[in-house]
């Protein structure tokens, strides 16, 4: 089970934590990855890592301005969104896959099996 929170609403510019908790498995076993959804559209890959050896993945648009981690002792996996603009607005939904291969593909919703819940963020311009 996977239980996302942290999203609110924040002004352009501002910054808020996204955190991922797990239950009832190990994340070092697996590629864990955060998706935003914007209204209307089909949810995108955002960051991926692999907590076992840290490697990371993030897709062009939020390079410099997310940062994924984790923190195995407690499984959880947070995303660090800073300079937060309107257009990062929506539902983000952590995920895990098996993989623990950390690649662009685990940037693709289909590479994951297991989802939490969205949690919402809204960024006001």
């Amino acid at each position: 089970q996977l239980q996302a929170s942290g999203g609110g609403l924040v002004q352009t510019g501002g910054s808020l934590r996204l955190s991922c908790v797990g239950s009832g498995f190990t994340f070092d076993d697996y590629g864990i990855g955060w998706f935003h959804q914007a209204p209307g559209k089909e949810r995108e890959g955002v960051a991926s890592i692999s907590p076992g050896d840290g490697i990371t993945y993030y897709v062009d648009s939020v390079k410099g301005r997310f940062t994924i981690s984790s923190d195995n002792a407690k499984n959880t996996v947070y995303l660090q969104m800073n300079n937060l603009k309107p257009e990062d607005t929506g539902l983000y939904y952590c995920a895990a896959t098996g993989s623990t291969l950390i690649t662009a593909r685990t940037s693709l919703p289909d590479e994951y099996d297991y989802w939490g819940q969205g949690t919402l963020v809204t960024v006001s311009s």
